[in-house]
Order: C-alpha cells, then sequence, then structure tokens
C-alpha cells in the first residue's frame, strides 16, 4: 500500500475535473431556482469557482521540477492562497448575509470536492513515471 503515495506518477490532464466542477456549478443553478435558495449565494460560488480556477490556470504556466524550485514554491503557496481566498470571502459575507454566504460555501465546496475527487483518482490511476 505505502508504494502507492510513494510511486511518482506524471501529473495528468485535469480537464475532466475542471469540467466536472463546472458541471456542478451549471446544474446547480436549476437546484438553486427550484428549491427558492438565494440567486446571489449561486452567483457568489459561481463568481468564486471561475475566479479561483482562472488562478489556478495561472499558477499551471510555472513550471516545475528541480530546476524550478522557486517558481514550483510559487506554485504550490498560489494554490493554498486559492483556497484561503475562497474561504475568507465566504466567511465575510456570511458574517454579513448569512443565507448568501452559506450557499455560496457549500456551492463551491461540492464543486471542489468533486474536482478534486476526479484529480485524485486520474493520478492514481495513471501508469506510474519511468
Amino acid at each position: 500500500m505505502r508504494e502507492v503515495w510513494a510511486t511518482p506518477r506524471p501529473v495528468p490532464p485535469g480537464l475532466l475535473p475542471k469540467i466536472a466542477g463546472a458541471a456542478v456549478i451549471v446544474l446547480a443553478l436549476p437546484v438553486f431556482l427550484a428549491a427558492g435558495l438565494s440567486l446571489r449565494g449561486w452567483l457568489l460560488g459561481a463568481v468564486l469557482w471561475v475566479a479561483a480556477e482562472a488562478f489556478a490556470l495561472l499558477l499551471s504556466r510555472l513550471p516545475l521540477g528541480a530546476d524550478n524550485v522557486g517558481a514550483a514554491g510559487v506554485r504550490g503557496v498560489g494554490m493554498m492562497f486559492r483556497s484561503i481566498a475562497v474561504m475568507v470571502i465566504v466567511i465575510v459575507v456570511a458574517a454579513s448575509n448569512t443565507e448568501v454566504g452559506l450557499a455560496a460555501g457549500v456551492l463551491y465546496a461540492i464543486a471542489y470536492t468533486l474536482e478534486l475527487a476526479l484529480s485524485l483518482t486520474t493520478y492514481f490511476s495513471s501508469e506510474p513515471a519511468r
């Protein structure tokens, strides 16, 4: 079992997980409308999703590897900052409007969780690097 976690693998393409996360955002709109949930919450969740994905796309252009330690560090810290920035925005909004903040936070969390699960599945189901 330890070999599964310790075996390096090539970074798989991330298009499918991103599409799945975006599909959650799009498919949530009719659910929000039917359930009478806050459309401002859906809009905030969708904007946060798009902004976080755009920031991740920008960071993904930085090179990785032992020859680019500085760029790899910026990429890692940037990806952590992305999640923290979303969390701070959701908390600030929830402090002033609980319904909007909660709706946005739950929507973003579901989309992010699906993207993460698919990314991990894709990564660990790929062939080890040689």
